[in-house]
């Protein structure tokens, strides 16, 4: 059986730059870390219902690949993929952290998506795919655009391919569960700041090198300082040159050239 790869993601930097309803929009450097990955595959099934065999914290109904197959067959009413998820389950080897602002779930869910298109020959284009996979998470249209660097704007679903030589990146996950709608709520109350059109220039225009030379963890994620507020133990895992990736908890830095 054919496995598909769901890397994980770093947030080179992180502004917020207003809000929409419930969601936050947002300015941001999305990095794939190739050597992070989980790993997909459908695999024969008998039991009833949809089946996901991995390693989650949470139920079928609050995983996001439930909640992508829900998407999908929204969009398209196609009983080809009702019938592949009552004769399969999917089945997810897991390496990314989760609570870890590395995007696993929504990784996994882009990834999923993108296998039932190319297992059942349903013919969606990348934006297609994208659109549906904006109604599951914020991260999960850069996942289906499958970029190694993009510019991520609006509630994430403005994907804007950024032409540099990837990183080779670091990461460090302490086990601390962040919440992200607590650290979002702290950031409105006390941290927020209007980011300039200078700012969003420089942010968006220079490459991930120089931005990760030039700015510190503070300046490079406005979510580090409402995080280190909440979990203070946060401050016991950070080291000089380490960046803050998402809402946490995980760190990451740029490894030099081999």
């Amino acid at each position: 059986m054919k496995h598909y790869k769901a890397p994980a993601k770093v947030n080179i930097f992180l502004k917020i730059t207003g809000r929409r309803g419930e969601y936050h929009e947002i300015l941001s450097r999305f990095m794939v870390v190739e050597q992070l990955h989980d790993l997909l595959y459908f695999f024969p099934k008998e039991e009833e219902g949809f089946v996901i065999d991995g390693d989650f914290a949470c139920t079928t109904e609050q995983n996001t690949i439930y909640k992508a197959y829900r998407a999908l067959l929204e969009a398209t009413g196609s009983t080809e993929l009702e019938r592949l998820m009552q004769t399969h389950g999917i089945a997810v080897n897991k390496h990314i952290p989760a609570f870890a602002g590395l995007g696993g779930g929504s990784s996994d869910a882009a990834t999923y998506l993108k296998m039932c298109n190319e297992v059942l020959h349903l013919g969606l284009d990348v934006g297609e795919l994208a659109a549906i996979g904006a109604k599951v998470g914020a991260d999960v249209p850069f996942f289906v655009y499958g970029y190694p660097s993009a510019n991520v704007s609006g509630i994430g679903e403005i994907v804007e391919p950024f032409d540099e030589v990837p990183l080779q990146l670091e990461t460090r996950t302490p086990p601390i569960e962040i919440s992200t709608p607590a650290v979002y709520r702290r950031f409105r109350e006390s941290f927020y700041k209007e980011l300039s059109a200078e700012a969003h220039d420089y942010y968006a225009q220079t490459d991930s090198k120089t931005l990760l030379s030039e700015l510190s963890a503070d300046d490079a994620n406005d979510l580090f300082e409402p995080a280190l507020s909440l979990y203070p133990e946060l401050k016991e895992h950070f080291r000089h040159g380490w960046f803050f990736s998402g809402s946490g908890s995980s760190f990451f830095r740029p490894l030099p050239p081999a």
